[in-house]
């Protein structure tokens, strides 16, 4: 009888994380570069009552009992977003494989990746995110314009067009680096839309634009969320529906006790 209670238990816990994972995703159905998430159960370790050897028929099913179910992965699905229309020319998205590459200072060495390409010049002219990270270039190195500038324009492999304020057209040596990394699923997220590597994560390569399975880099565009309200909506009702299930067989094995306790009276 208390199996089925602990069963339910671990039914509606792990049902209550994937509706998080649900919530998390709707929250952020408008916020940029966004990556849904998505809860996978397992069953648990079972109890072997009975097992074929005992028999002597190898036909035999054993007698088994499970013990509920648990979390077994919480994936990020990257699948391509949308691109939203913005004219900005320092509005970049990834039309494909990769990350753009950001640091928090110019002596640190940790780095980021992030697909949100919102990028502005501050008061020194590097290249910045909307957290004032600075960008990175093919090498690995800041990106800064020395010059004042009138207009930018980036091409699709990340080359740094600029007019000079007396007309000027100038060309940065440095291109944006776009990083590929081939098991993306396993980058940790630090919030604010940025990824960090995991133990599990293949060593990221950082190179040009539109290379050695890279995606370009499209200005005056960026990515929307890949959150698709239909299927979460769907996954709040099955989820839903779940933890009330789970939640009946726990007053239904409550009842079942109360039942068994009365008999003694």
């Amino acid at each position: 009888m208390l199996r089925s209670l602990y069963a339910g238990v671990t039914g509606m816990r792990n049902h209550q994380l994937r509706m998080d994972v649900v919530a998390n995703n709707i929250a952020n159905v408008n916020t940029t570069a966004f990556k849904a998430m998505r809860a996978s159960f397992q069953d648990n370790l079972y109890q072997t009552l009975k097992s074929t050897s005992a028999t002597g028929v190898s036909n035999v099913a054993p007698l088994q009992v499970g013990s509920g179910i648990n979390i077994a992965s919480i994936d990020t699905v990257f699948i391509q977003g949308a691109l939203q229309v913005t004219g900005r020319a320092l509005d970049l998205a990834i039309q494909g494989n990769g990350f753009f590459t950001v640091k928090k200072s110019l002596d640190s060495d940790a780095v980021y990746y992030t697909r949100e390409g919102s990028f502005f010049l501050n008061t020194e002219g590097y290249l910045v995110n909307s957290q004032g990270y600075y960008v990175l270039d093919t090498s690995g190195a800041p990106i800064q314009i020395t010059d004042q500038v009138a207009s930018i324009q980036v091409a699709r492999d990340g080359t740094i067009n600029y007019i000079m304020l007396d007309g000027t057209v100038n060309t940065l040596p440095n291109k944006i680096g776009i990083t590929y990394v081939q098991n993306p699923e396993s980058l940790l997220r630090e919030g604010q839309n940025l990824y960090t590597v995991s133990p599990n994560t293949a060593t990221p390569s950082l190179g040009e634009a539109g290379t050695e399975g890279r995606g370009t880099i499209e200005a005056g565009f960026l990515e929307m969320s890949n959150v698709d309200l239909s299927l979460e909506f769907t996954n709040m009702i099955i989820t839903e529906r779940g933890y009330q299930a789970n939640a009946r067989v726990i007053t239904t094995s409550d009842e079942m006790l109360r039942e068994l306790i009365d008999l003694k009276r």
